[in-house]
């Protein structure tokens, strides 16, 4: 999917200026911004909600005026309601319906089961909590094998068990290479999920990136005592910052190997700090220096 030179006017206020972006098969990309930056408005535009007022959109290799270019999406709208008289089986048997798609009944309780409602299929909507509501926003989205993904705030409404479960679903979805565009407002989730992530203040895309590109290299700041000329070899490329050794780091999962191996070589580690800002301080920073210009 990619969109480009995305441009909407409301009357005196421009929501979206000249945005440009793709989403790849297999990717998981990020939407941020602040309230008003125009984040809704552009996923509007990429579902034929709203009409552009320039700009381009290809979906999934179909032009995005075409409205079968939008049959293999799946979106999880941050506002939604279900009729509260039908059950959660029922609502997706309508929906499977309303996307034309060919979708077993056994499939389709299999995906209640990926959002966690496998035991609340037969169960009326009406009775659902907010975030039992979410998780059937969830299924919807996926009930009719997408392979664009667009969603919506997903994780607003849910605890912490139910925001890990989106993330993990997010990393299937990923393996079986669809194309995923997440907004939300919990800096934390995209970080940990997201490959990419565009930023989007006053109606325009103040930065993207990957996160690394975004956020810089990844580091990892140690306090050490007695190391060993072997030692030293276990650090190469570290440099010295006073008493510290500051070694960039490819993969989080790498650092345990490194405490490991430094204790394995008689070395005493006094401290282990990771280091590298966060995606919420580089927003942060992304929205002021707008604000100061």
């Amino acid at each position: 999917m990619w969109a480009s030179g995305l441009r909407k006017r409301y009357r005196r206020r421009q929501a979206v200026d000249d945005v440009t972006f793709t989403v790849a098969r297999g990717e998981v990309v990020g939407l941020l911004g602040p309230n008003g930056a125009g984040k809704t408005t552009v996923i509007k535009m990429l579902l034929g909600l709203v009409r552009p007022d320039a700009g381009e959109i290809m979906l999934l290799g179909r032009h995005g005026t075409d409205p079968a270019s939008r049959a293999r999406i799946g979106y999880l709208p941050e506002l939604f309601r279900y009729q509260p008289w039908l059950t959660a089986d029922e609502v997706l048997r309508l929906h499977t319906r309303l996307a034309g798609a060919a979708v077993p009944a056994a499939e389709q309780r299999a995906c209640l089961g990926l959002v966690g409602l496998a035991d609340r299929a037969g169960d009326r909507v009406g009775g659902f909590s907010k975030g039992m509501q979410q998780r059937l926003g969830l299924a919807v989205a996926l009930v009719a094998r997408p392979e664009l993904v667009v969603l919506d705030e997903p994780t607003s409404a849910l605890d912490p068990i139910g925001r890990a479960d989106v993330r993990d679903l997010l990393l299937s979805l990923r393996e079986r290479q669809v194309a995923v565009l997440l907004n939300s407002h919990l800096i934390g989730e995209v970080e940990r999920v997201c490959d990419r992530v565009v930023i989007l203040d006053h109606g325009r895309v103040a930065a993207s990136g990957t996160l690394a590109e975004l956020l810089g290299q990844r580091e990892l700041r140690l306090r050490l005592e007695g190391v060993t000329p072997e030692a030293e070899a276990l650090l190469d490329g570290a440099a010295r910052d006073g008493d510290a050794f500051v070694l960039p780091i490819r993969d989080p999962d790498d650092v345990p190997e490194i405490v490991a191996g430094l204790v394995k070589l008689g070395v005493r580690v006094h401290a282990v700090e990771p280091g590298r800002i966060t995606l919420e301080e580089r927003l942060l920073e992304v929205i002021r220096a707008g604000e100061d210009r």
